[in-house]
């Protein structure tokens, strides 16, 4: 409060701007008449009061520099904030608890393929995302590790799955997408009898030579000998180019059982 302002203009203004741009139209209201602490302002203040309160406005005249009239304003606001309070529901809201679901739930765990191999032989194929993102999380240079690996399979059916689906001890497994899967020998351990009771890490099947690597030696010597027919004198071709692209096209097809395609 100021001499020359005109409480009620101002407080018209206010208003149409709250009721423009503010969206507080429907809020209680609360008249506030400062600097009651000096003369003018505190005659000023007992003129337009009636006006206000005849408006409907509750009216409360403070100094805020010298606290006056300060506890009675917030009496009346504390009373708004019950009465507010009171008028809104007792019930809880209802709480939104969000569970996401674990990859591949609901879904297989693991699918399995017979594929050819590139090279006239086949492989069997296992896609999942658990098979795969425990792949990636071992470190193949660790027995231990491996053999964790492979009992977690286990556990999960791929090797039961391998079997039912006709694999033997020795044929390729590959798991995981793209042209580089993890490809191993498969070796289930239902043929191991005793050898599992062995500390992880120290089968002896690991020191023996496997059947796939035989199988490899012998389709070595086929490789090498096809590979000096068809590059004849031009050593300058790129072979291995040429049997990667191969490969890839080959494993990117599925097979049947008998390997055809």
């Amino acid at each position: 409060m100021t001499s020359g302002r005109e409480p009620l203009g101002d407080l018209r203004v206010i208003e149409n701007e709250l009721a423009a741009y503010g969206g507080l139209a429907d809020r209680p209201r609360l008249v506030a008449l400062n600097k009651i602490d000096v003369p003018d302002a505190r005659e000023l203040a007992q003129i337009v009061t009636p006006d206000l309160e005849a408006a409907g406005y509750r009216v409360f005249a403070i100094s805020t520099m010298t606290g006056e009239g300060l506890t009675k304003l917030t009496y009346a606001m504390a009373e708004i904030v019950q009465e507010r309070r009171a008028q809104q529901s007792a019930s809880i809201p209802r709480r939104v608890v969000i569970r996401p679901q674990p990859v591949g739930a609901g879904g297989p765990k693991f699918t399995i393929k017979r594929q050819g191999d590139g090279m006239g032989g086949f492989v069997w194929r296992v896609r999942g995302d658990k098979p795969e993102h425990w792949v990636k999380q071992t470190d193949f240079s660790n027995a231990e590790a491996v053999g964790y690996l492979a009992d977690r399979f286990n556990r999960l059916g791929i090797e039961d799955e391998l079997l039912a689906m006709g694999a033997e001890p020795g044929d390729a497994v590959a798991i995981g997408a793209g042209e580089h899967p993890v490809v191993f020998d498969f070796a289930p351990q239902i043929d191991t009898g005793a050898e599992l009771l062995s500390r992880r890490g120290e089968d002896s099947r690991l020191d023996e030579v496997r059947p796939s690597v035989r199988r490899r030696r012998e389709m070595d010597v086929t490789y090498h000998a096809v590979r000096n027919e068809m590059m004849g004198d031009d050593r300058d071709a790129d072979w291995r180019e040429l049997h990667r692209k191969a490969l890839a096209q080959e494993l990117s097809q599925d097979f049947d059982e008998d390997g055809d395609q």
